[in-house]
């Protein structure tokens, strides 16, 4: 076939596909967004050579999450896998609030967490002056944990028979030595957390369980987040989430369980101001309301669940947020870099549970940091 005659055949053919890929118009298509491809060799380094100088931990296991490509790494060493479950400890804090904000955020509810909470308690008591906010930023008044030796009937919130309210009602109805007006001390932890999860169920007229899976674990489609009780038992958690004790009477400020890829989406929940994908949890304004520091007053810079990295320079507002827990569990915002991070430990003797904690945040928050830079840097 002559090249003239195959020009002429072939030239219709090139104007179809010219025209199926034009809308008619001489504007170019935008150009392609190329996102930046994350190197986390140091980070995991660093986990390994943890694990390897240790006498206690096992294993320990991390997940690192960015809001525009959601989970962007996950690695497991010694004897975790991905699919690792532990027991959280005070890691639970920060998904505490997250409920009771979403409550906040409910038209449908008459609820503040800036109201006195004998607004909602239907019970004689003596701590009903105190605000929700106050309860879970640690400054009620209510000795924290460093008073567990007067707590008396308050420890019921750490054993797993009866239910959340019978303890709450305890709670509320028997002044702790040490009490305080509230917005005078801040005082971490303990009695101050269960009454939170009491109102909680008052609010929501449900148990403390329906009402977490009905506004934070469906709309998140979490798997397996919940809370229990262990404490009095840490050597009945087998590592399965049908071991989880105390269902009914769960220990509010430390008694949640999750994986990974769970936490994972609770992470990403704050970098999406208040969003679950294409479920809104919480809005905007309670993300950030959780973040201002209502310690710091007090010399300790801590919001709501969140504790607070103080920025180097004077004045500078804070980016950097964090969620440690008793057995070294810890989770982390960067909110200037939009990424987010949570390390996993399942080892529940306590005998180094600082070192995970202290680790994450000198060390591998500045290394997430620095990897997620150079990355962004090289597709600009």
């Amino acid at each position: 076939m002559q090249e003239k005659t195959l020009r002429r055949l072939l030239w219709p053919l090139a104007a179809l596909a010219l025209g199926a890929c034009s809308d008619g118009s001489d504007t170019p298509a935008p150009p392609v967004e190329v996102l930046p491809a994350y190197d986390f060799s140091a980070v995991d380094a660093r986990f390994q050579q943890f694990l390897d100088d240790s006498t206690v931990f096992d294993g320990i296991s991390v997940t690192l999450v960015d809001q525009q490509q959601g989970t962007v790494h996950e690695a497991a060493f010694g004897d975790h896998t991905l699919d690792t479950v532990v027991m959280l400890a005070s890691t639970s804090k920060v998904p505490v609030v997250m409920l009771l904000m979403a409550l906040n955020d409910d038209p449908d509810l008459n609820f503040s967490v800036e109201a006195p909470i004998a607004d909602y308690l239907p019970w004689e008591g003596v701590y009903g002056d105190r605000t929700v906010a106050q309860l879970v930023s640690n400054t009620s008044g209510i000795p924290g944990l460093g008073s567990l030796g007067v707590y008396g009937a308050h420890l019921c919130q750490y054993a797993p028979a009866g239910t959340l309210e019978a303890c709450a009602r305890t709670i509320y109805s028997t002044e702790l030595e040490g009490t305080v007006p509230a917005g005078s001390t801040f005082d971490y932890g303990g009695s101050q957390w269960q009454l939170a999860g009491a109102v909680a169920e008052q609010v929501s007229n449900s148990t403390w369980r329906q009402v977490f899976d009905a506004y934070i674990a469906e709309p998140c489609d979490l798997e397996v987040f919940q809370f229990g009780n262990m404490w009095s038992n840490l050597a009945a958690w087998t590592g399965s989430p049908d071991s989880l004790q105390g269902l009914d009477n769960p220990n509010i400020e430390g008694g949640a369980i999750s994986s990974l890829q769970d936490y994972a989406k609770l992470l990403l929940m704050h970098l999406n101001g208040g969003r679950c994908g294409d479920n809104r949890v919480m809005s905007e304004d309670s993300v950030a309301f959780m973040q201002v520091d209502r310690g710091g007053a007090f010399g300790v810079p801590y919001g709501m669940g969140w504790w607070i990295v103080a920025p180097e320079a004077a004045g500078e507002t804070p980016t950097v947020f964090y969620d440690p827990g008793a057995f070294g569990a810890v989770s982390w915002i960067d909110i200037e870099r939009k990424i987010g991070g949570y390390v996993a430990i399942d080892d529940y003797t306590r005998r180094d549970s600082g070192a995970p904690v202290n680790l994450v945040l000198s060390e591998i928050i500045p290394l997430v940091a620095q990897a997620v830079d150079e990355a962004r840097a090289a597709v600009e």
